[in-house]
């Protein structure tokens, strides 16, 4: 996943929070269509339907995020931590599901900690004209971490 930082205005107060960058991300889209609305009877508003392959770097992050529809996926390699908006950390290893809600609520960061790739395998479901992710500031739990 490509994600941009958001730079900061010279004259904004230190109070005010910004999104934070990615670093050491790739990913690869394997397929990608849109469900129009009314076409089926459970999204009827329709959808935009997108498989990708993402993989983060030892060390990697992918900024912190949310997405404004739901995504699930699965973890081929690695171990992913994931620590949300309360900055618990979550730890999916090889083998584990991943289920993010949407919303602005569910802003949370992807970390690669350990000494290999981490590979994942996303399955997103974002509404219509809506972009796969939405840059968001670290709570203010995350400290200076990011």
């Amino acid at each position: 996943m490509v994600l941009a930082a958001l730079a900061a205005p010279l004259l904004i107060a230190p109070a005010v929070a910004h999104a934070t960058p990615p670093s050491g991300i790739s990913a690869v889209t394997l397929a990608e269509t849109e469900i129009p609305a009314d076409l089926l009877p459970f999204v009827p508003k329709g959808v935009h339907v997108v498989v990708r392959e993402i993989t983060i770097a030892p060390g990697g992050t992918t900024g912190w995020h949310y997405h404004d529809g739901m995504l699930v996926g699965i973890v081929r390699q690695g171990t992913l931590t994931h620590p949300g908006s309360d900055c618990t950390p979550v730890t999916y290893p090889t083998g584990a599901i991943i289920r993010e809600p949407a919303g602005e609520a569910n802003t949370h960061i992807g970390r690669n900690l350990g000494t290999t790739p981490v590979i994942l395998d996303v399955l997103y479901l974002i509404p219509l004209k809506a972009p796969l992710f939405e840059d968001a500031p670290a709570p203010p739990c995350a400290g200076t971490a990011r």
